[in-house]
């Protein structure tokens, strides 16, 4: 489809200025257009700035849309979700309402374990259907490219199936999907008395399986006391960068374990959570190419401590944004929501959170060279938003301010 958007409001570009990321300032800058003209052909950004300055002829193959209504963004990449699931925890929830913690829910039986237990009896074609569902609303609030995480399976048959049901919607669905194979989410019933038996398990026998079928892009670990050691994450990583794999690690969420160090020493691409990182890990990652996501929705929905953005920020570390999409800690895939909260209770200003959720989101999946912004040549991943200015879409929380979304080019229609 050959598109050509005139007269928007304003335009939010969110420019790479030729860099992978955006650090310091530059995560503020946002490339704010006003009046804007974005020109599509073949599903890619060929023209964007003022309407004013646009001289290009008109030809009859071109659908032309008044984007007076409207401030365009770059489609949100959420770029942590955990959203191939079955079953629901609000039961869970209502025991966090009266007092209990994540932690002591997990501890009784609860958990990623609850959550685990009614995937592995789902069918593939159950799972598939839930995430399409899921895939369709996500588009509708914005988002244009989600990474989905396996991790509810926790045995070879159950964690190859979720691989598989992720390939076969990234085949199927307009979103564009990254996969991740995150095996060591936690120790498994079984081998509860036997962990490191568990690590022979996904080192040995499901990383390979999964690496060499092309069934993940990525390797995720949740390093964590009670969950996976530090050694045991270092193991787990270097086998899936062994067999091909890019790295990404869930670090530093409940304490300061050290995952952010692992994660900078194996030049992992991102490393999430980080609500307990330290000085010293803040310091590796500014020294790294590794980008921090952070996970505004996880600390609102458990009610406990935010990752520190503005050090993170003002160190030099690369920050994006993300939902964490998962039935127990953050049950919502609403991308401007976190930005609200990322502002609201993170020190994050508007712009560094749209830069966040956009251009750096997309480098924390090695794909900041084809979306996260708008610049001529990208993949044309745009949102349109009815708002009287960018600055809008954070304030006003808890509505849907998605007037139409743009998909490589194609303006997407939703019944």
């Amino acid at each position: 489809m050959n598109l050509l958007i005139r007269n928007l409001r304003q335009i939010v570009t969110v420019p790479s200025d030729g860099k992978p990321t955006k650090r310091k300032n530059s995560l503020a800058e946002i490339g704010l257009v006003e009046n804007g003209t974005i020109l599509v052909r073949n599903g890619q950004i060929e023209w964007v700035g003022r309407d004013e300055e646009f001289r290009h002829d008109v030809p009859d193959d071109l659908d032309v849309l008044d984007g007076s209504p409207y401030v365009a963004f770059p489609g949100f990449v959420d770029a942590h979700t955990h959203l191939l699931f079955a079953g629901s925890r609000e039961d869970e929830f209502a025991m966090r309402a009266q007092g209990r913690s994540y932690q002591q829910i997990a501890e009784s039986g609860g958990g990623i374990l609850s959550t685990v237990r009614a995937t592995r009896v789902a069918t593939k074609k159950e799972l598939k259907r839930l995430a399409s569902r899921r895939l369709d609303a996500m588009l509708r609030h914005g988002t244009t490219t989600v990474e989905i995480k396996s991790g509810y399976g926790l045995d070879p048959d159950s964690e190859i199936k979720m691989m598989e049901a992720v390939t076969e919607l990234a085949n199927d669905h307009y979103m564009d999907i990254i996969s991740t194979f995150l095996g060591a989410h936690a120790v498994p019933p079984e081998f509860r008395d036997n962990p490191d038996g568990y690590v022979d398990l996904v080192c040995e026998r499901m990383l390979p399986y999964v690496a060499k079928r092309g069934l993940a892009q990525f390797c995720d670990v949740f390093c964590e006391n009670g969950y996976f050691s530090p050694a045991q994450a270092r193991r787990i990583l270097l086998k899936g960068k062994s067999l091909g794999l890019k790295l990404k690690l869930h670090a530093d969420e409940l304490s300061s374990s050290g995952g952010s160090l692992i994660a900078a020493e194996l030049h992992a691409v991102s490393a999430d959570h980080l609500e307990h990182i330290d000085d010293i890990g803040i310091k590796n990652l500014a020294a790294s190419e590794t980008v921090a996501v952070l996970l505004p929705g996880v600390s609102f929905f458990l009610n406990h401590g935010y990752a520190p953005a503005r050090a993170l920020i003002d160190s030099g570390v690369a920050v994006a944004i993300a939902t964490d999409f998962n039935p127990g800690s953050c049950m919502s895939y609403d991308m401007p929501l976190m930005l609200t909260i990322a502002c609201t209770h993170m020190g994050m200003t508007p712009e560094e959170a749209i830069s966040a959720a956009t251009f750096n989101a997309a480098a924390a999946v090695r794909m900041s060279d084809q979306i996260g912004s708008i610049e001529v040549g990208k993949k044309a991943d745009l949102i349109l938003c009815d708002l009287p200015n960018y600055r809008y879409l954070a304030y006003h929380f808890g509505a849907n301010h998605v007037s139409k979304v743009i998909k490589n080019g194609t303006i997407l229609e939703f019944h």
